[in-house]
């Protein structure tokens, strides 16, 4: 440690196995808030882009943000309903990190348990580490670079049965997984392209997490997310070996700010893919 006046310089970061324990503890302690407004009903409210928004995702946010001051306080935080708000970092030249503290509100609303609590950490644009919770299935994803596990989530708060996953090579025909609530004709169209595919409707950043578990092999999403939506599915897919592109061929970047043709963060329309399946665009 240094001595004199470097010693009062901020707290090391933890190390990234650390810090993804961290998170899914945090993601957990939400999962569990999460469950307890599931099982007594919340009312509904619009956000200023006609989003919907629960008392769930509130409380969920403000659960992790308080976490994440503990664990990594020097790491600024993108989290959805604060960007909502106004409150986004002045400045994202280093890592971050991206929250989505109840992703698929639709499903949670309608009473399908598609939903999960997404928390991740970008370096350098990419997605390197992530946790994606999904309570209502006990199930939790989490990665760091070059390993994606899977694990059994038990009352809410112990994790058993935690495994390597890996995505699978490339089948043909492929199994195609698309977004349950927001399907759209050009998806219908990229879908039409594979004779014989298998489709799968799944809601949240799970649909990642089926191409990291070789459960499915294409997440087409030509409709509009957030950062906060993919990031820590697409670090779990991207640590099992997969990967997301933009339709011009390159990786989903984060960190966007200042885009000439939408808002801060938006992502443009990609393709997941989990074996090479050389999809053109």
């Amino acid at each position: 440690m240094l001595s004199g006046e470097g010693a009062a310089a901020r707290p090391a970061q933890p190390a990234d196995a650390d810090l993804v324990a961290g998170l899914e503890e945090l993601a957990l302690e939400a999962g569990r808030a999460i469950m307890a407004c599931y099982a007594r009903g919340v009312s509904v409210s619009e956000k200023a882009d006609a989003s919907p928004v629960t008392e769930a995702d509130t409380t969920a946010e403000a659960i992790i943000l308080r976490g994440l001051a503990r664990l990594c306080p020097q790491v600024p935080v993108v989290a959805e309903e604060s960007v909502a708000a106004g409150r986004v970092p002045p400045a994202l030249d280093g890592a971050f990190l991206l929250v989505d503290p109840l992703d698929g509100t639709r499903e949670f609303v309608n009473r399908r348990d598609d939903f999960t609590v997404n928390i991740a950490l970008v370096r350098g644009g990419v997605p390197e580490l992530g946790v994606v919770y999904a309570p209502a299935r006990s199930a939790l994803f989490a990665a760091r670079p070059d390993r994606a596990e899977a694990a059994t989530v038990e009352d809410g708060a112990r994790v058993v049965a935690r495994g390597a996953i890996a995505v699978r090579g490339a089948p043909e025909p492929p199994v195609i997984v698309a977004s349950r609530s927001h399907r759209t004709a050009e998806t219908d169209a990229f879908i039409a392209r594979f004779p014989g595919a298998e489709l799968m409707a799944v809601g949240s950043s799970l649909k990642f997490c089926m191409l990291a578990s070789g459960r499915a092999d294409l997440y087409p999403r030509f409709g509009r997310t957030m950062e906060w939506d993919t990031a820590a599915g697409d670090a779990v897919l991207r640590a099992a070996g997969g990967r997301t592109l933009t339709l011009d061929g390159r990786p989903l970047a984060y960190g966007k700010r200042d885009q000439p043709h939408d808002s801060d963060f938006a992502n443009p329309w990609f393709v997941a893919e989990a074996g090479c399946h050389a999809v053109a665009r």
